[in-house]
Formats: structure tokens, sequence, C-alpha cells
């Protein structure tokens, strides 16, 4: 069981994919940085491998989780990612089964105790209800509930699914946080998705693909904290 790093909502995860590494990715998670200790809001960033030491080193605030690992233990597995090799590169976490990484229940049930094992935190994609009830039952810190069919659209998930995977993640196990993510491209977006009840959110092609990424990491992150008060404030 998963002993380490708890990460208090509200939260937001950015997933460069292979859109952005080396330098450009560093200046990026500086920013991320700065933006985090801004709006007290946690962010994720999910570099490629090689950008997680450098990351690790040159950040203060944000969370460094790799894209992927495989439940492989010391020894062979040449070509697989060592969770232990992550750990000691600086990853604080890793994300499993997204959808362009896909895994089997076996392989991720695997994978979420090797996480819990060497002491990474584990977000694992869902892209149905389903699905995110199924991966709640193997006890992940972190599911997110994205459909695979918005991913990368600039179309989110409507309310209505928002409140429904979040309610059926929390019945199986109201330990687990909920990022709802797909389709995220602006604040606005970042502002419903928090004010419909998820404890995160985050985005891929919305930072990514955006004429100034600082700005619009800056613009998200903000649209986080303002979200997360509103709502909150109303409930005191």
């Amino acid at each position: 069981m998963y002993t380490g790093l708890i990460i208090e909502p509200p939260f937001f995860e950015i997933g460069p994919k292979a859109f952005m590494y080396g330098e450009r990715m560093l200046r990026l998670a500086r920013v991320a940085d700065e933006a985090s200790a801004k709006y007290d809001v946690r962010i994720i960033l999910t570099p490629q491998p090689t950008d997680i030491y450098p990351l690790a080193r040159e950040t203060s605030h944000v969370l460094i989780f790799a894209q992927h690992m495989d439940p492989i233990p010391i020894g062979r597995g040449n070509g697989s990612i060592l969770p232990e090799a992550l750990k000691a590169a600086g990853a604080v976490g890793v994300i499993l089964n997204h959808a362009e990484k896909p895994m089997t229940l076996a392989d991720l049930a695997q994978a979420i105790k090797r996480a819990d094992e060497v002491g990474l935190l584990s977000m694992v994609c869902a892209d149905s209800i389903r699905e995110a009830e199924a991966i709640a039952h193997l006890a992940p810190n972190i599911i997110v509930a994205e459909p695979t069919e918005l991913i990368g659209t600039g179309q989110t998930s409507d309310e209505e699914y928002v409140i429904a995977t979040t309610s059926a993640i929390k019945r199986v196990n109201p330990e687990i946080q909920v990022l709802q993510a797909a389709g995220i491209k602006d604040g606005r977006d970042v502002y419903r998705t928090i004010r419909a009840g998820a404890d995160a959110t985050g985005t891929t092609s919305g930072i990514m693909k955006a004429e100034d990424p600082e700005a619009m990491l800056y613009e998200m992150i903000a649209a986080v904290r303002k979200a997360w008060d509103e709502v909150h404030h109303s409930e005191r």
C-alpha cells in the first residue's frame, strides 16, 4: 500500500506527450513551478523519460510523473521502464493506461502494486464510467476520467459525465482523487470542469499547441484556483 506523498486538490496535470522535450520542456517547467507557487495549485508534469531528472532537479513545486512504467522487478527487461529507475531519476509518480499506452488489467494491477512498493503515486486513465469503477477497485491514487474519443478534439466531457464518473469512483473508494480531462483547451474549460466537482483537470493540446504555452498555462492555473475557491467557499 502506498504511504508516501499525498496530493491535495485542486491540482492540474500537463501531459507533454512527445510534443515538447529538452530545453523547451525545461522552460515550461520553470514557469509551471512559478504558477504552482503563485496560485497554490499543485501541477503534475508528465515529461519524456529523458527529461525526468533535469526537471526534478530544476523545479521545487511541480510534481514530476513518468509517462509510463512496466511492472517488472530489477533484473531482466531490456527496453522496459523500471519503477526503481524512475524513482531514482526524481519522479514522484507515474501515469498508467493512457489511451496511447494502454495496459491489460492484469499488468495494470501489477503496475499499481509496484508503484506502491517503490513509493510512486499512481495516476491511472479510464475511458468510461465502467472502466473507472473497475480501476477504482485496484486503489490507485488518482484516476483520470478521460473519454478516448474526446482526447485532442477541443471538446470536453459534459457536466453530467463529470458528476457521474466522480460519483462512481468515490463510491468504490472515496480516497481516490478524480482528474477530469480530455479536450481542455482554455481557462473556461478548466473553470467549468472544476466547478462541476472534479478534484483536478489537465491538458496536453491546450498548452502544447497554444500560440504562447506559458501564457495559457497561467490562464489555466488561475482558472483552477478561481473555480475551486468559489465552489468551496460556497460550501462553508
